[in-house]
């Protein structure tokens, strides 16, 4: 499974990078605001950092709107990925988009029949949100285990699962194990992955050790 960062902060980008956990990036107005920076410049450099695809997400909601958007940003980078709310106009887009050989990625995703849709309109990634799903009452990791299965058996399919909303390890083991191509994951979560408490104690034991050896 790939890991993505779910980031607009150069240096936490670069940082997963060393990691080998920056497959891909995800980003989205939200993210931009938070972080204070150009949209643009920040993605024409996180494209030259990351390899894999770099979502920028439209803030249009007219069709016209988002293609305009989407035309824009694949002109930034050729891995720059156009991502596109899950609605009429996004379906229309993005299939329009994949027209002209500009991939998209179709986010808040919520349901197997929005997944289909999705496909149908030639999405290359899909977005579904383990974390407010749940937040609902409903299962996030088991949409993931749809969607993937449904997508496995129709051989015209070839839009790929990135599991979002992603709030805990156990929620990237879980996403893992339903079959997500991808996950998106915040730096912070990677973190969190690191560390373990019995990793500390572990370390501390042998550092303790060591110390009697060399004395």
């Amino acid at each position: 499974m790939r890991v993505f960062i779910d980031s607009a902060d150069v240096n936490e980008i670069r940082e997963a990078r060393k990691l080998g956990l920056a497959d891909g990036v995800t980003t989205n107005p939200t993210l931009i605001a938070k972080a204070g920076v150009d949209l643009e410049r920040t993605i024409r450099t996180i494209a030259d950092i990351v390899e894999g695809p770099v979502n920028a997400e439209v803030t249009a909601t007219t069709l016209q709107g988002i293609l305009e958007e989407g035309r824009r940003f694949h002109a930034w980078a050729p891995n720059v990925y156009v991502k596109i709310p899950l609605n009429h106009e996004g379906l229309v887009a993005c299939r329009a988009l994949a027209a002209e050989g500009i991939r998209s990625t179709m986010t808040l995703v919520f349901s197997p029949a929005q997944a289909i849709l999705a496909a149908k309109a030639r999405a290359c990634y899909i977005c579904p949100f383990i974390g407010r799903l749940d937040d609902t009452g409903y299962d996030g990791v088991e949409l993931i285990r749809t969607i993937s299965k449904i997508y496995r058996e129709d051989i015209d399919f070839s839009t790929q699962v990135l599991a979002a909303s992603v709030r805990s390890p156990v929620h990237v083991v879980e996403a893992a194990r339903a079959g997500a191509d991808a996950v998106t994951i915040s730096f912070s979560l990677i973190r969190q992955m690191i560390q373990h408490p019995l990793t500390e104690r572990g370390i501390a034991q042998f550092l303790k050790d060591a110390e009697k050896t060399m004395a």
